[in-house]
């Protein structure tokens, strides 16, 4: 396998964001069973800003789409005061071990820290190490949804 690959901004006319639509859909759309595979496509496309946020970041292999990351406002509307949030981090299975995810959370916080945002924040159920090697600090457990996940937060200033 070619481990060559690059970060790009994902654009909505971006021939992309249907995969990363799919990706987000088949991995965290339990935690709302009420949204369309349609309205988490339409919801994707809102989400590719030109700059700060909302940005979402496509991860290539060539032209072969292989992760995904954002920045958004809102990924948790019970916590409406937490603003804003890297959200769908996510690395085609193939393709993980080879710091994509680590370079994608890296270039979002990159992207937040441009755009002036002070504190960013994320929850995850299961990859808590991986955002603590990162420098992310663990500071609420909550039942989201019908699954315990960590709040963490990243200082940026």
């Amino acid at each position: 396998m070619n481990t060559v690959w690059t970060l790009q901004r994902l654009l909505p006319d971006s021939p992309h964001v249907a995969t990363v639509a799919r990706w987000t859909h088949a991995t965290w759309g339990h935690l709302d069973p009420t949204r369309s595979p349609a309205e988490r496509l339409a919801e994707t496309h809102s989400e590719c800003g030109e700059a700060g946020v909302p940005s979402v970041f496509v991860a290539l292999a060539g032209e072969t789409p292989v992760g995904t990351a954002s920045l958004i406002i809102d990924d948790m509307p019970s916590r409406p005061e937490l603003t804003p949030w890297l959200a769908s981090v996510f690395v085609h299975p193939e393709w993980r071990r080879h710091g994509i995810a680590s370079a994608l959370v890296k270039h979002v916080e990159r992207e937040a820290r441009e755009a002036g945002v002070a504190t960013l924040y994320l929850y995850t159920p299961d990859r808590q190490a991986l955002y603590r090697r990162l420098g992310w600090l663990a500071f609420e457990s909550v039942d989201y949804r019908g699954e315990t996940v960590t709040l963490m937060a990243r200082s940026l200033g």
